[in-house]
């Protein structure tokens, strides 16, 4: 990480805080005004993009990524739009910008702080733990610290002047996040013991990051799971074994792999479950990534997928189409005719086909609990047709 953005991220660390007290009763049904998105690359729209040195750019500020809906890249890690934008197209709001490299931040476009390689847990904690990471230090905390110290300025472009009122109008999409955290520790070779001593600090992690934006009049929050990712292609050639029982016979993944994600999204589930006790006036939806996306690997042919897609469309070389050093983005390595096809898009990260399919099942269900209600809004208030048609 260049000394520049360790300055600029620093810089950032003043911390607002505030604690506002939140009516007791909420309609089930919201319109809402803007999104506010804390994450890692899976909601990134340009953040770490505008953050890199811009004498050593990211892969995806490289073609082929964004060739298929935006036409040339935006720093989006896939071919074309994210879970986020679709969610965007579908409540009729503005694709939301990244805070980075905006110079004019509004609520009413939204605004989005997650950042490629963002981890749950702060930097120091996981050097603490032995774990050190070259990608980013905008870690969940850092992300709303930046919300805090902000906060002014954005209630005071808007038309009520009252944060509480900003934010309660406001959808806030918090991942996904903590897949980082697990994956550093993969890639510097602890066991999956050890990964699993990380998933309660994680939880505690997002669940701080929720209390402190409902204090702050957050409502309604779409609080992601975690991706199967015993299906991700760089995981598959990392782990890739001839012990045939570590593989679901079905799929072709990771059996073992996929099990961490789920201990994680009943660890989440819990704390959500506990956090809508506590705060009854407060929506928190959980958002079931894990199903909505396995679903793709159990029947492809069903949802427009080549047989058995487990291979990256953008990548080269071995069974997955995956080399490490050799990713997409990278002189020389090519990408496949039809992404539409595929469910990964570069190895990491999916494409815009599955965000497409993946934003669908969350919005109309049943992906999401508990299920949105939009029966308040009507035809004219969400756009439920444009978002999800190839």
């Amino acid at each position: 990480m260049a000394s520049s953005l360790k300055k600029l991220i620093s810089s950032f660390l003043l911390i607002f805080s505030s604690t506002i007290t939140v009516d007791s009763s909420e309609p089930s049904c919201r319109s809402y005004k803007s999104i506010i998105s804390f994450g890692d690359s899976g909601a990134d729209t340009g953040n770490y993009l505008h953050l890199s040195d811009v004498n050593h750019p990211p892969q995806a500020a490289f073609p082929p990524y964004g060739e298929t809906f935006f036409h040339a890249p935006t720093g989006r890690n896939s071919d074309g739009r994210l879970i986020i934008d679709f969610i965007a197209e579908f409540l009729g709001l503005p694709y939301v910008p990244p805070y980075f490299g905006s110079k004019n931040v509004s609520v009413k476009q939204g605004i989005n702080f997650a950042v490629y390689g963002a981890t749950a847990l702060d930097c120091a904690l996981l050097i603490e733990k032995g774990i050190g990471s070259d990608f980013t230090n905008v870690s969940l905390s850092v992300q709303l610290s930046i919300f805090k110290q902000i906060s002014p300025s954005l209630c005071a472009s808007s038309s009520s002047h009252d944060c509480k009122e900003m934010l309660g109008d406001s959808l806030i999409l918090m991942g996904d996040i903590g897949a980082n955290d697990y994956d550093y520790m993969f890639f510097q070779g602890k066991s999956i013991n050890e990964v699993e001593e990380l998933v309660p600090l994680v939880i505690k992690a997002i669940s701080s990051a929720i209390v402190d934006l409902i204090n702050l009049g957050g409502k309604t929050f779409l609080v992601p799971g975690t991706f199967p990712y015993g299906c991700f292609p760089a995981y598959l050639t990392l782990f890739q074994t001839a012990k045939e029982e570590e593989y679901d016979p079905l799929t072709g993944c990771l059996s073992w792999l996929n099990e961490l994600g789920k201990n994680h999204d009943e660890h989440l589930k819990t704390e959500l479950k506990r956090l809508r006790k506590l705060y009854p006036h407060v929506n928190i939806i959980y958002a079931d990534y894990y199903n909505s996306m396995y679903r793709f690997f159990q029947e492809p042919a069903k949802y427009g997928f080549k047989e058995r897609p487990l291979g990256a469309c953008c990548g080269v070389g071995g069974q997955y189409n995956f080399t490490i050093g050799e990713e997409c983005g990278y002189q020389g390595v090519g990408s496949c005719e039809n992404p539409s096809e595929y469910v990964n898009w570069d190895g990491y990260h999916l494409t815009e086909a599955t965000h497409q399919k993946m934003a669908h099942g969350l919005l109309n269900g049943p992906y999401a609990t508990p299920a949105f209600d939009w029966s308040c809004l009507g035809s004219a208030s969400v756009d439920t047709e444009s978002s999800f048609t190839s």
